[in-house]
């Protein structure tokens, strides 16, 4: 898309020129000198519509930039980790059998998904309930306004 974008940014650089261009020869041929011309105002639009288009074109070019650095950097990469993983490889010693950590013994579980009993959270005894029923909470009275 940015192709388009760039003939059609070309083109209109182009027609501008072409305008200022018409515009600063017809000045002239009226006697207006140089500095008049740069005050006129259809050229000082065509100069600001030519400084913009000539803005977008930098920045189209910048992108065209980065894409083809970037293309680079990935061709580099696809061909520079097949080496590199060959170089890894043959430094890491291997460790022994005896060496590996113990792994801890994991939780049996049921058919259903569900955990074994002893795997279980400890249930809250009967005397929390107890303490919690007999100790109602009181509400703090609202101030009398």
């Amino acid at each position: 898309m940015s192709w388009k974008r760039k003939q059609t940014l070309m083109r209109q650089k182009e027609y501008f020129e072409t305008k200022l261009k018409d515009r600063r020869a017809m000045l002239s041929g009226k006697g207006v000198e140089a500095a008049a011309a740069g005050k006129d105002t259809i050229v000082r639009r065509l100069e600001a519509d030519l400084r913009a288009v000539n803005k977008r074109l930098r920045v189209i070019a910048g992108h065209e930039k980065r894409t083809e650095e970037l293309a680079k950097i990935k061709a580099d990469r696809a061909a520079a980790p097949a080496k590199e993983e060959e170089a890894a490889k043959a430094e890491k010693p291997k460790k022994a059998p005896d060496q590996a950590k113990e792994k801890k013994p994991k939780a049996e579980k049921k058919p259903g998904g569900e955990k074994a009993p002893e795997a279980a959270k400890p249930q809250k005894s009967a005397e929390h309930h107890a303490d919690a029923k007999a100790a109602p909470k009181k509400k703090p009275e609202a101030p009398a306004a």
